[in-house]
């Protein structure tokens, strides 16, 4: 493993970029939507576009990646991410926010199983295997903590150093840019990473169906508990900008809320 850690450093890196940029999406996208005048319920549509297209494309990526190992699947992701927060940049106003919210956060998704996929041929034996994804399991929790934070401070500072008052849309436009370009520098760190040759699977074993794994009672219950606890961060997440916004508080420090509460969940997988 010691010859495989500068590569799994790698890929924590290009996870981390690659999900700050949607976690500041999810910060900053809300927000905007506020600003303008719309209410917690379109607000509440908006955010599930970053789960819905995850949805549907969870099986599909997987499948990619199987076939195309790590590059490919991360290449388009990156590509995805780019382009969705950009368009925020161009078109700051709701309808392209939902569309930016689908890009960013399929691309994310498929990003992480591509990247998973990876960290979990790097092990040779299941000690490695646990203590390899204990170090991938900080990566979203930083890219919780680093999108938002960086969001909310170029979101209230930015406008004025370009001579706009606090809180206009200059001010989203330059963190939609920082965001759109998080995917770019995660690529930097991937794209020379090895896949791992390939295994051959036993000739005796017949195919194998996705859901097969729901026939597996701890499965069962993982899947459970994980949608209980990714769905109580969800409602923090979009709970936090809506009282925040109603509260009058600056988008640093909305975000520096939901960089704490990222903070938390960092300093549990030390």
């Amino acid at each position: 493993m010691k010859h495989n850690r500068w590569e799994l450093a790698r890929l924590i890196s290009g996870q981390i970029c690659i999900q700050a940029s949607m976690a500041g999406m999810r910060m900053a996208a809300p927000l905007l939507a506020l600003k303008q005048g719309y209410g917690p319920l379109a607000v509440g549509f908006l955010m599930a576009f970053f789960a819905l297209t995850q949805v549907f494309l969870a099986i599909p990526a997987g499948r990619y990646a199987d076939r195309h190992g790590l590059r490919r699947p991360v290449g388009w992701a990156v590509l995805l991410a780019s382009i969705g927060a950009g368009l925020a940049v161009v078109f700051p106003v709701f309808p392209v926010l939902c569309l930016s919210a689908l890009m960013t956060g399929g691309a994310t998704g498929a990003a992480a199983i591509a990247l998973q996929r990876q960290a979990g041929r790097m092990a040779t034996s299941p000690t490695e295997l646990k203590t390899v994804f204990s170090w991938v399991s900080l990566g979203p929790s930083i890219s919780n903590v680093l999108g938002p934070v960086l969001a909310g401070l170029l979101i209230d500072y930015s406008a004025p150093l370009l001579g706009f008052e606090v809180g206009h849309a200059v001010g989203f436009q330059v963190a939609f840019l920082m965001l759109a370009a998080l995917p770019l520098i995660a690529w930097i760190w991937i794209r020379h990473t090895p896949d791992p040759a390939h295994e051959a699977e036993p000739a005796n074993q017949g195919p194998r169906k996705v859901f097969d794994l729901l026939r597996e009672p701890m499965m069962r219950r993982l899947l459970i508990v994980n949608w209980l606890l990714s769905s109580c961060w969800d409602v923090h997440t979009f709970v936090v900008p809506v009282l925040g916004h109603e509260r009058d508080l600056s988008a640093s420090a909305i975000g520096t809320l939901l960089g704490v509460f990222a903070v938390s969940a960092t300093l549990v997988r030390l």
